[in-house]
């Protein structure tokens, strides 16, 4: 298995990294993506290190990457491809806390569409849990599996235009309702005439999530 790896910012302090953030573009971007999110969140963590890693494959375009193919959007097979996903990430998150020389709980997971996907995919099924999740744009794979194979219950920040003609609104919509029925904790921000993007509501809304997560 290919080892991720992607843009690196910080921490802002110039202290040794204290806290890690990864951060998870969406199809058919890379990790030059989401990185510039770093300076303004490293305002909340200034002893954070932002990586905002490359997916493990490329995409068809020829042009960014992708966590797992869509020419078939069937939910088996989306399943299969965020299963597969989570191996890449799970094993980045991993050796980067290794490296950093980091507890195992001293990091969260950011993603964006396709990147959110596979953040809430990943990161409710580690033993070690994340100190937050915040899933932009995205959906919940596989709900109905989410009870038997819950490993935690890390908070969870679902931010979600509700002009998206992307990914709909309801994809998050319909995680928060299964994310309360599996007793996790979950702020939902859904953002009037925002389209597939992340605007300064979301910006606020995700450095507040960070600083709150590892304040506690």
């Amino acid at each position: 298995m290919a080892e991720l790896d992607g843009p690196r910012w910080g921490p802002a302090s110039k202290a040794a990294p204290k806290q890690l953030v990864v951060l998870c573009h969406g199809l058919g971007a890379d990790g030059h993506d989401l990185i510039d999110l770093a300076p303004t969140w490293s305002r909340a963590l200034p002893d954070a290190l932002f990586v905002s890693v490359d997916a493990p494959f490329p995409h068809p375009s020829g042009f960014g990457r992708q966590w797992w193919s869509v020419e078939d959007r069937s939910p088996p097979v989306v399943e299969a491809g965020v299963r597969t996903a989570a191996e890449f990430l799970n094993a980045f998150i991993d050796a980067e806390l290794a490296r950093l020389g980091l507890p195992a709980p001293n990091y969260a997971l950011m993603g964006f569409s396709q990147g959110a996907m596979t953040i809430l995919f990943t990161g409710l099924r580690r033993t070690s849990a994340p100190r937050a999740i915040l899933a932009f744009s995205g959906a919940l794979v596989a709900p109905e599996k989410l009870r038997a194979e819950l490993a935690n219950h890390a908070p969870v920040l679902l931010v979600h235009g509700e002009a998206d003609d992307v990914v709909p609104v309801q994809r998050s919509r319909d995680a928060e309702t299964a994310l309360r029925a599996a007793s996790l904790p979950v702020e939902a921000v859904y953002v009037p005439r925002l389209g597939h993007g992340i605007d300064d509501t979301g910006l606020s809304m995700g450095a507040l999530t960070l600083q709150r997560a590892f304040a506690a």
